[in-house]
């Protein structure tokens, strides 16, 4: 069993959302083999709170606007360290950057099938980590 199309579609317009709003190590699984509740899983980081609620935000609005989809349950709202938008068909995963390490969720699904995002969206892995050098320079005095 492979994601449906319309998994697939609802997962490239999440990345691509999630990429217009700056978000960190966009990564698709396709992990409908393993799993019976949902097709793909979508990961995705920030490095704020702030910003973690920004790209659920757009998520949200652009699945809604363009695809016609809601989420059946949004959790994580409140303190927007890691929000989870559940879509049945799609669970996007919005963490704050040290959330993404601590819990590491690539670990868990690995072993599934990559999902081949926009171009976009595949440019910002690594991002996190250039963030991170980047923001050690500054907190040193030092700026990069």
């Amino acid at each position: 069993m492979t994601a449906t199309d319309r998994s697939l579609e609802l997962i490239n317009a999440a990345a691509q959302a999630a990429a217009d709003k700056l978000a960190h190590d966009i990564i698709a699984y396709d992990v409908s083999d393993v799993l019976s509740i949902t097709d793909a899983f979508l990961l995705a980081s920030a490095p704020s709170d702030r910003q973690v609620k920004s790209i659920v935000d757009e998520i949200e609005e652009r699945l809604n606007k363009e695809l016609g989809a809601k989420p059946v349950r949004r959790e994580g709202d409140r303190e927007a360290r890691w929000v989870l938008l559940d879509y049945v068909d799609i669970v996007v995963h919005v963490q704050h950057s040290e959330e993404r390490v601590f819990y590491a969720l690539e670990r868990l699904w690995k072993d599934c099938p990559e999902i081949d995002l926009p171009e976009e969206a595949k440019a910002t892995r690594g991002k996190a980590a250039e963030h991170v050098e980047a923001t050690a320079g500054e907190q040193d005095g030092e700026l990069r």
